[in-house]
């Protein structure tokens, strides 16, 4: 089958704002580099600089210039980088990069997924096995579903075709400067284009392409 050009990993992230450029060399879809965080991380993470960094625990680095709030937990392998703040009673699963300046808030839980600079996630959100791009920011309360219920394959949805992804456990694709309205529902394989914008209490499912307003009754605005 051929691929579809329009879910190539560049149309959603601009890889020069995130440390794991490397993982994605042999990429086409973003979620193919889903499997191999972990054993990045473990790469990455013996390389950083003692001068920036803090090992913290086993396979935990930290940036020395990041915000940890003592009550949060964080599991490894994991890196958190400069600028970047964790708040009170978040939980950090493992398998996670958290870029710079970012902002991983009170009670929210990340595992196995890569966010990248300037993203934020506040406020009671749960995202795993998922990408967040550049600038992305996930109103309270908002999810990645990253299993379906029927515990099999999860496959991505365009208005022409369904691609079985091969993975069980896969959550969302935001593109950079997306925004997710508060206690929205990305489903799993949910892939947002660049410039997003999802309204409160949404249920999201397949592809959304760049620069649409997608309401919660399902409809779809063109941004101008």
């Amino acid at each position: 089958m051929s691929k579809n050009e329009f879910l190539f990993f560049e149309n959603f992230l601009d890889l020069s704002q995130t440390t794991t450029k490397k993982l994605f060399e042999n990429a086409y879809y973003p979620w193919e580099v889903l499997p191999g965080i972990k054993s990045f991380i473990l790469e990455l993470g013996p390389t950083l600089g003692k001068s920036e960094y803090v090992e913290i625990n086993e396979n935990v680095w930290i940036s020395k210039k990041a915000n940890i709030a003592n009550s949060a937990h964080i599991e490894g392998p994991t890196i958190i980088q400069k600028g970047t703040e964790v708040r009170h009673c978040a939980f950090i699963r493992g398998g996670v990069i958290v870029g710079e300046n970012c902002v991983v808030g009170n009670s929210t839980e990340i595992k196995n997924s890569i966010l990248f600079n300037n993203v934020q996630v506040p406020h009671f959100n749960y995202v795993g096995d998922s990408i967040l791009g550049y600038k992305s920011h996930m109103g309270a309360g908002s999810i990645t579903s990253n299993v379906k219920s029927d515990k099999s394959m999860v496959t991505v949805k365009t208005d022409a075709e369904k691609i079985n992804t091969g993975l069980k456990k896969f959550g969302a694709i935001l593109g950079d400067y997306v925004e997710i309205g508060c206690n929205a529902v990305l489903n799993p394989g949910s892939l947002l284009g660049r410039n997003v914008s999802v309204y409160p209490t949404s249920m999201v499912r397949g592809f959304i392409p760049e620069n649409i307003i997608l309401k919660n009754t399902g409809e779809k605005i063109k941004k101008i």
